[in-house]
């Protein structure tokens, strides 16, 4: 498959999601502060243990131009990109500071049940499966930060949420630098890697990589829809 039809094919996938139940659950939730620090601490839970799935990625992918992008994504996420000089970690801890939260707070909270589960299946799908199913399952949930996508249902999770925070807690940009550097950098993030799958998700692996992406974004629902739900039950 081209990696137009690859664009194609996996943008249905999460527009498709973004326009689902537990999703819009997600976004219509009244926020304030305690569910806010909800937001932030999960999310840390969940960007810390992507760390650990590229990882099991790369050290499954047999290529070594895979494996420097890769490296190259993993930079950005943990040192700094071209919209940060800051890993993304400490994005979450910075957003957390300014809903009260000390680093310790954030760094060591405990999971949501739905959080628990979700990254436990992200764990498995990439350290079990082929590092093309791994890959796939890894920068789909990247897309569902694509506002160029997903600009007619209301921008990506991060603009979306953003634009809740502004809203309910008066929050601007500057106090969202997780949200403001995601919304950003996944966009090219989303572009990263369509050209390996064009070249190797050929023959049966290219329905074994899609059903793989499809998995994914029903997990990034359960992760996100469990977060709204203690959300909605703090408010």
């Amino acid at each position: 498959m081209k990696r137009t039809e690859w664009r194609r094919k996996l943008g249905e996938v999460v527009r498709e999601a973004m326009r689902s139940a537990e999703l819009d659950h997600y976004f219509t939730v009244k926020i304030t502060k305690p569910g806010a620090q909800v937001l932030i601490t999960q999310l840390g839970l969940f960007i810390h243990h992507r760390r650990d799935c590229w990882a099991h990625v790369s050290a499954n992918c047999p290529h070594m131009p895979v494996k420097q992008k890769i490296l190259q994504h993993e930079y950005g996420e943990v040192i700094k990109d071209n919209y940060t000089e800051h890993g993304h970690m400490e994005l979450i801890v910075r957003q957390g500071k300014a809903l009260g939260l000390t680093p310790d707070q954030v760094m060591n909270v405990e999971p949501l049940p739905e959080t628990m589960a979700t990254l436990y299946a992200w764990g498995w799908m990439t350290r079990e499966k082929s590092w093309l199913e791994g890959l796939a399952s890894l920068t789909i949930t990247e897309w569902a930060n694509d506002d160029r996508l997903l600009k007619d249902v209301g921008g990506g999770l991060s603009s979306r949420m953003a634009k809740r925070w502004m809203d309910d807690l008066g929050f601007g940009w500057e106090q969202m630098p997780n949200f403001k550097v995601h919304s950003e950098a996944d966009e090219e993030h989303s572009d990263m890697f369509l050209e390996d799958l064009e070249n190797f998700a050929t023959g049966d692996m290219e329905a074994r990589v899609y059903c793989a992406a499809k998995e994914s974004m029903e997990l990034l629902k359960i992760f996100r829809h469990g977060i709204a739900k203690e959300m909605e039950r703090l408010a």
